[in-house]
């Protein structure tokens, strides 16, 4: 059975582009998976997440804090940052200017620790910058939506916040607490985890491609493009301070990873809660999705055939 779902995750890509492509073509087939279904697919796969976590994980971020320190800052700078210069650079309407920048505004995805194993990086180092930067996206998310974002839409920064913190920080302290209090009742839940943030990012994906089939026929080309261009900044941004820092080639790689992958899922689901009225925002954090893992699975191929000097 486990070995089966290694297999099933490896494969998150296809099954991510392939549901995408079904519900563009055939939008009856997901348009039932509408807002609950987004909220609680992706509450569920937090507390997957908290339930693979102990109290040690959290121990860990004191005993590399250099390293965690530049991943955090790069994370929630070079990324919000870098979807507002796409939204400037290339002139996108609003819809999905708000979509671009509140991905980039998102913590690091979960996918990015999978990449980080592929790409011979220091897997350790990404599992505390993606606990670090969920842990804190209650508050850096919504001030960098509010304050990037806001010359497109009105934001509301701190329903954002309760969406965020309903999202990430109240399952994932369940799961780590389940872990606490019954580890081998998480060890049988969390070894699903994986698995379930895999089916509720594809159905998410599914789902919002549903809704939104007209306004992505009409802007695929931008979508794609804006959505390559943040990712691609993001990925080369991340590695190139931690190596002008002077940091070893693993946690370069690392924070590359970290700072260009991003939680596409969440990004959907505030979209859809909170700029319903703007398709293209939820749209936004589906194209997030797959640009990010075909960028991070091709440095990954390239990174694993060359071994890091640290």
């Amino acid at each position: 059975m486990i070995r089966f779902f290694n297999w099933f995750n490896n494969l998150y890509p296809v099954w991510l582009v392939s549901l995408a492509t079904i519900a563009f073509f055939k939008p009856q087939t997901m348009l039932w998976f509408d807002k609950p279904w987004i909220f609680w697919s992706l509450a569920a796969s937090m507390l997957g997440m908290g339930l693979t976590l102990s109290l040690d994980d959290f121990k860990a971020i004191g005993r590399m804090p250099g390293s965690v320190a530049l991943g955090f800052v790069a994370q929630y700078t070079i990324m919000p940052l870098s979807g507002w210069l796409v939204a400037r650079a290339l002139q996108l309407e609003p819809g999905l200017a708000v979509g671009i920048i509140l991905v980039a505004s998102c913590p690091g995805g979960m996918a990015s620790n999978m990449i980080s194993y592929l790409a011979k990086a220091n897997v350790a180092l990404s599992v505390v910058l993606t606990l670090a930067s969920t842990l804190l996206a209650f508050f850096f998310t919504p001030m960098w939506t509010s304050v990037l974002a806001g010359k497109y839409v009105p934001v509301d920064a701190w329903g954002l916040c309760l969406s965020a913190m309903q999202l990430t920080i109240a399952p994932l302290v369940l799961g780590v607490l389940i872990r606490w209090k019954l580890p081998r009742t998480a060890d049988r839940i969390g070894a699903c985890g994986p698995t379930v943030a895999v089916l509720a990012f594809t159905l998410v994906s599914g789902g919002i491609v549903a809704a939104s089939a007209d306004a992505i026929a009409t802007h695929f080309g931008r979508l794609a493009l804006a959505a390559f261009a943040l990712h691609v900044l993001g990925f080369g941004v991340g590695y190139a301070v931690s190596k002008v820092l002077r940091y070893p080639e693993s946690v370069a790689r690392t924070v590359s990873i970290e700072v260009g992958m991003q939680n596409g899922g969440m990004a959907a689901s505030l979209a859809r809660e909170h700029f319903s009225a703007m398709p293209l925002a939820a749209a936004a954090g589906v194209f997030s999705g797959v640009m990010q893992n075909i960028i991070g699975g091709l440095l990954a191929s390239w990174w694993k055939r060359r071994t890091p000097d640290a």
